[in-house]
């Protein structure tokens, strides 16, 4: 039985799929720059490298009112035939094998004219207890619905309706907007302009040092050479990075099952889709205390690590990013670093505002005593 690869994603609440062969790259939301005269959907652009990519929300893409952006929505590059787009995403889960046997075509809702609700989704696939909309990509980057769009709401609740295809000049009791109006009245998308205007000074900072990394490009050099990729992680309110390279995938924590005689840094045990994870706490290792003050997202999220043939889940208070970083950029780890093991460390860095330590991960994992043999 034939599979496709398909990268899903949530967005909006809902969870959809485009097949991987067609995604380039992903990487968190950078600051973005507004287009004039562009789409009402392609909300700006980025410097990717040189590259100018322009960025699509899909919430407007869609047919629903645009919403603020957060620091922890993503952005897939996705390149088709001769298209390159990024999009907007609420969240990246996993790349997930899918049989055609699991894929339902269009379904038929038993409605006249119900083709304005085909235009992105290419089908529904199963996969266990979720259903996923699989996007058309063609559709998604090219297609244009003009007139059709004026004669279909924008809220699921009154799609296919007459009545609201007619108050196409009014928001209506759910504060949503048809795409008549967010096509002709420039002002409702005027805060646009604006990246971000709700965000915080540091969530401001974030997403500049986003759009700066992805900015950056060596002139004649191998950029491999002189960048690295980095996840940024928060522990007991400090900054830390660790190679990308080393990083399986990002999870939330569900379930732990404890493992009984165990140092404090053994967590427990995960099940990850079938694979039992063991769940590490480094702040022990890192002579850092675990301040619950300063921790209130606990055992919420964890980073899946691979070193040699070594897997475990680093617990994390929170993961704010993915950058790129050049080598130029790291400075010694100060004397005056107190708050964590430096013989851990490999530098540091600046990361907006503060100061972020990058790890050495395989010898903290191999050489800092996390690795338990111990008889009982």
């Amino acid at each position: 039985m034939e599979t496709k690869p398909y990268l899903i994603f949530e967005q909006n609440g809902f969870l959809c799929g485009i097949e991987a062969c067609y995604v380039r790259e992903i990487f968190f939301l950078p600051e973005l720059t507004a287009i004039a005269e562009a789409p009402q959907d392609i909300v700006g652009a980025i410097d990717l490298r040189g590259e100018i990519l322009p960025v699509m929300d899909l919430n407007l893409r869609f047919g629903y009112v645009w919403q603020e952006y957060s620091v922890t929505d993503s952005t897939i590059v996705i390149e088709w035939q001769e298209s390159k787009v990024g999009i907007i995403v609420n969240q990246v889960r996993e790349v997930k094998e899918l049989s055609e046997e699991a894929i339902t075509p269009q379904l038929s809702y038993g409605r006249e004219n119900s083709e304005a609700s085909h235009y992105f989704v290419a089908g529904l696939a199963r996969s266990e207890a979720d259903i996923i909309m699989l996007l058309n990509l063609d559709h998604l980057i090219r297609y244009s619905p003009e007139k059709a769009e004026e004669s279909w709401a924008v809220s699921p609740n009154n799609a296919g309706s007459e009545a609201a295809a007619g108050e196409a000049e009014t928001e209506n009791s759910h504060g949503q907007i048809s795409s008549k109006l967010l096509g002709k009245t420039p002002k409702i998308l005027s805060k646009r302009h604006v990246f971000c205007p709700q965000a915080t000074p540091e969530e401001k900072a974030i997403f500049q040092s986003r759009a700066n990394h992805l900015r950056r490009r060596s002139e004649g050099e191998n950029d491999a050479a002189i960048n690295m990729s980095l996840a940024v992680f928060v522990l007991n309110g400090e900054y830390f990075g660790i190679h990308l390279d080393l990083v399986r995938e990002f999870t939330d924590i569900n379930q732990v099952t404890p493992v009984p005689c165990t140092p404090d840094r053994i967590v427990g045990n995960i099940n990850l889709r079938g694979e039992i994870v063991t769940l590490i706490d480094i702040r022990s290792v890192l002579n850092m205390s675990l301040n619950m003050s300063e921790t209130a997202n606990y055992l919420s999220k964890a980073i899946v690590v691979e070193v040699a043939d070594f897997v475990a889940g680093i617990v994390v208070d929170e993961i704010l990013d993915i950058i790129y970083l050049n080598v130029s950029e790291i400075a010694a780890v100060p004397a005056a670093l107190h708050s964590a093991n430096r013989e851990y460390l490999r530098g540091t860095a600046i990361y907006g505002e503060k100061m972020m330590a990058i790890l050495n991960l395989q010898k903290l994992l191999t050489k800092g005593g996390v690795v338990v043999d111990e008889e009982v």
